[in-house]
């Protein structure tokens, strides 16, 4: 994506189910846990660059002893900062005496984050500053171990102030309205709840406060607990969490709109926001990774159970489909297959573009995100190419010679590196002229692969959302090379519709697809349908985000993807590069059918998986009429 996006964040979950003793013996190491969860976050790193945490819980350490760790930090590079501060800790016990190295009960009873549980996260800041305030883990701290609550997660909610005044209701005085804070609460308050059903329970019988405690712990019902703290959440969310006694969960949405995925064996259960990161990390076949089922929660008890829970009644599972055009690791086996489908199934809508005229078209892409497609796309066109050959052979017959074969033989792809990202366009660069040549330089191009005036340029890019960069930088750069026309494609559709599940993309005014059909309308003499759509938004602006309609669809149901494709061009093409630009759109029809089992396409159709998402581009367009530079959650 040339355009850069901040997205959702990641997880990382480990329980060791064995002894520490065990792992030192099989793999000459006490520090598995801390070394893989160092792995599973560093191939994450996608994820998130904003921040970063880690979190352990020891078990069954004597009381007076610190049992809960946690580390966050938000410096540039938050990963290899956490560790290095872990990683010290260690080195220091090792230069003073490294034999304490190999004893299990002295390092966990004395260095931090030598335990059995761990939690990572990765922040990539959607909402907020970025103080480390903002990084998970958060804590909801207890002198009781099974009041202790860690959590961190990769989520949006769409409906934080109908729950932060339930938690008002609740009798709570919250710090903060963020969703971070509203979900640490809701989950805290039935776990406060649990603790306090269970009290009861084992006084009645007899028991005595110290006897209670152990008892708690063992008999503690997490899947009642997070049954009863999402029942009312509306968003996408993957929320793992660690309790002070041991028991460790992670919870999905009900759509499925946020990805979880999990490894189970004797030794180990792993959770990651990614399938092939547990692949990598643990060398494990791939049909040993396991998702976690929408609307259900994976649950650790401490004595090692393990199990998928039912904590919501799932919905119609709308995975997020921008996680496997873009987001994700495109290592995964399946996201990879998807995204070549992507470059191959609008092959033929660029054929029909450059009229078939493969001898004097050369293909590219930008950024490397788009590799995959451009990968699926040259297939698709060299075979193509194949048959044209094949055809041409079969016509000469007899007649066929060397020299004709030669000719023949010779009709293929052309295929070329023709940009290279150079520079980041430094933030300290505020005046708008200088920014803006600054921008024209963050690609650079490889003079020579275009025949001035004569080759079309066809470049892939993963999706186009603002068009700033394109418009800035990139046709800038490749019309140095004096194409007859250059083509952009984006593999995903038209993003026309905010999200609020994750992802940075809350304002309708950002997207230019946005911009070019209301340039459209008001071109067409249609701007009533504008205003239109402003009267029945506002006049449902108060009601429940069950009842709210996304009227926003009408405001391109007048006009053709093409047309809005077309008009796209006019407004991104920049002024005085001498190349006819054109941009084209893959498919709604196309992404359902390269990515059949993520039909979370809500940025494309407006369909969204959840009320609250109504809700939210509802509130995007008032604010875009009303004039509020603003998020609309």
């Amino acid at each position: 994506m040339s355009d850069q996006i901040k997205h959702e964040c990641g997880i990382a979950l480990i329980r060791l189910l064995k002894p520490l003793e065990y792992y030192l013996g099989k793999y000459g190491e006490l520090t598995y846990g801390i070394n893989k969860l160092y792995l599973l976050m560093e191939k994450q790193h996608n994820r998130g660059q904003d921040g970063a945490g880690v979190a352990c819980v020891k078990f069954d350490l004597d009381p007076g002893r610190a049992y809960l760790n946690r580390l966050r930090s938000n410096s540039s590079s938050p990963i290899r900062d956490i560790f290095d501060q872990i990683n010290g800790t260690l080195y220091k016990v090792y230069s003073e005496n490294s034999k304490l190295i190999g004893d299990p009960i002295w390092l966990k009873n004395n260095v931090p984050f030598v335990g059995e549980l761990y939690l990572g996260h990765l922040r990539y800041g959607t909402f907020g500053g970025n103080s480390i305030e903002n990084c998970h883990p958060f804590l909801r701290e207890n002198n009781w171990k099974t009041r202790n609550l860690a959590i961190a997660g990769n989520f949006n909610l769409t409906n934080v102030d109908e729950l932060f005044q339930r938690l008002l209701g609740l009798g709570q005085n919250p710090i903060d309205t963020s969703d971070n804070i509203t979900i640490l609460e809701k989950i805290g308050h039935f776990l406060d709840m649990e603790n306090e059903r269970l009290f009861r329970q084992f006084k009645e019988k007899g028991y005595t406060r110290k006897d209670i405690s152990p008892l708690i712990a063992k008999e503690m019902d997490i899947q009642r607990i997070l049954s009863n703290a999402c029942r009312r959440w509306d968003g996408g969310y993957v929320i793992g969490g660690l309790l002070g006694h041991g028991d460790a969960f992670v919870l999905r949405d009900e759509a499925g709109i946020r990805p979880a995925f999990y490894y189970h064996d004797d030794e180990v259960v792993v959770v990651a926001s990614e399938r092939p990161v547990i692949q990598t990390a643990f060398n494990v076949p791939l049909n040993t990774i396991h998702e976690i089922k929408p609307g259900h929660a994976l649950i650790i008890k401490k004595e090692g159970k393990v199990g998928e829970y039912k904590c919501k009644d799932a919905l119609e599972k709308k995975s997020c489909s921008f996680e496997r055009i873009y987001f994700s690791r495109g290592t995964d086996a399946d996201i990879y297959q998807e995204r070549k489908n992507l470059g191959k199934f609008i092959c033929p809508e660029i054929l029909k573009s450059i009229n078939y005229d493969i001898e004097n078209t050369v293909f590219s892409y930008i950024p490397n995100t788009a590799s995959a497609a451009f990968y699926g796309l040259t297939e698709a066109v060299t075979s193509y190419c194949n048959d044209v050959k094949k055809e041409r052979i079969l016509k000469e017959g007899p007649k066929l010679n060397e020299k004709k074969l030669e000719e023949i033989l010779k009709f293929g792809v052309r295929i070329d590196k023709v940009a290279v990202k150079d520079i980041k366009l430094r933030t300290f660069i505020t005046q708008d002229v200088k920014r803006d040549d600054m921008a024209a330089h963050v690609y650079d191009v490889t003079y020579g692969t275009v025949r001035k005036d004569k080759d079309t340029l066809v470049v892939i890019d993963d999706s186009i959302v603002r068009g700033t960069t394109l418009k800035q930088s990139i046709l800038r750069m490749l019309d140095r090379l004096s194409p007859k026309k250059i083509i952009v494609v984006s593999s995903a559709p038209q993003i026309r519709y905010p999200d609020c599940y994750g992802i940075d993309m809350a304002k309708l005014s950002d997207f230019i697809a946005f911009k070019a059909v209301i340039e459209l309308l008001r071109e067409n003499n249609k701007s009533y349908i504008i205003n239109e759509v402003y009267r029945e938004s506002k006049a449902q602006e108060n009601l429940p985000k069950e009842e709210i309609v996304n009227y926003v669809k009408k405001i391109y149901k007048p006009f053709t993807p093409t047309q809005i494709s077309n008009k796209i061009s006019s407004l991104l093409t920049p002024k005085g590069i001498k190349a006819e630009v054109e941009i084209i759109f893959q498919t709604i029809e196309n992404l359902h059918a390269a990515c059949p089992d993520n039909n979370g396409d809500w940025y494309f159709t407006g369909d969204y998986p959840t009320p609250g998402g109504n809700k939210v581009v509802n509130r995007s367009f008032i604010n875009y009429i009303e004039g509020r530079n603003e998020r609309a959650y």
